[in-house]
């Protein structure tokens, strides 16, 4: 019933942004919350090459990007660097906010910020000869109703985080997949030690139907030894064991990637 109700005020917002006008021509409209204070988050991938083009984006992102971010309410920012997974180098954002309308407008609104602007020159502007990165790619989630906020790590040691992405057979598999995470999971993952970021329902992006989390550790062994408590936990082998989600296979593919926050990164 709650997700037929977000699509439905979704598909709302829709309707109602392709009948504004341009952005420059009227004031922002107001933010569309999820059921709940449930937040959106734009996640952002942005394809690489080593060389001048890291300098250049890191730069971008702290001293232009998260600033303006910032006076448009949205946060905290976690702004991050691939480590291990395909196609690296490789640099991911994880952007917050209330408003679908200001995530999917995001790179139209920034281009109304003229103290954006000035600050991100070198970046916005690169040439063709000189650009500042190869491809960039987005994807537009939803918090789990169990969880519905960004945590942000509360060590500000060294830290990294595991991105992993859990893809579905179909649509109703997804939707059980969800329901797994509600139905017991959470507190495993608690009881086991770990320290969720964000857990996300995909609403728009590639590889559908599908959601993504994000765990925080402060180290490789203490990554692997979260995991061997989890995995080996008598609620988790019973839930895992649970008819409803064991007479089919609920995830078809998972992609586990490895990040390292940047130093402007606000997670």
């Amino acid at each position: 019933m709650e997700r037929r109700r977000f699509l439905k005020a979704s598909l709302a917002a829709s309707a109602l942004a392709s009948s504004r006008p341009a952005l420059a021509q009227t004031p922002a409209p107001a933010p569309i919350s999820t059921v709940g204070g449930r937040e959106f988050f734009l996640l952002r991938r942005y394809h690489m090459v080593s060389g001048p083009q890291l300098k250049l984006t890191e730069g971008y992102f702290a001293g232009a990007l998260l600033p303006a971010l910032a006076r448009m309410g949205m946060g905290p920012v976690g702004a991050f660097k691939l480590d291990f997974g395909p196609e690296t180098p490789a640099y991911y954002l994880l952007i917050p906010g209330f408003s679908v309308d200001a995530l999917a407008e995001l790179d139209l609104r920034l281009g109304l910020d003229a103290e954006f602007l000035a600050a991100a020159a070198p970046f916005w502007n690169a040439s063709a000869g000189s650009p500042a990165f190869e491809r960039a790619e987005s994807w537009l989630l939803v918090a789990f109703a169990g969880w519905p906020q960004v945590t942000p790590a509360a060590a500000k040691s060294k830290r990294i985080f595991q991105l992993r992405t859990y893809e579905s057979p179909s649509n109703g598999e997804h939707v059980r997949k969800v329901e797994m995470f509600h139905s017991g999971e959470f507190e495993i993952f608690k009881a086991a030690g770990f320290h969720p970021v964000f857990f996300g329902d995909t609403l728009v992006g590639s590889r559908m139907p599908s959601l993504t989390y994000m765990l925080s550790f402060a180290d490789m062994a203490e990554l692997e030894a979260k995991w061997n408590v989890f995995r080996n936990a008598p609620a988790w082998k019973q839930l895992s064991a649970d008819p409803r989600f064991a007479f089919d296979p609920i995830v078809s593919n998972i992609s586990n990637l490895l990040l390292s926050p940047l130093e402007c990164s606000q997670i």
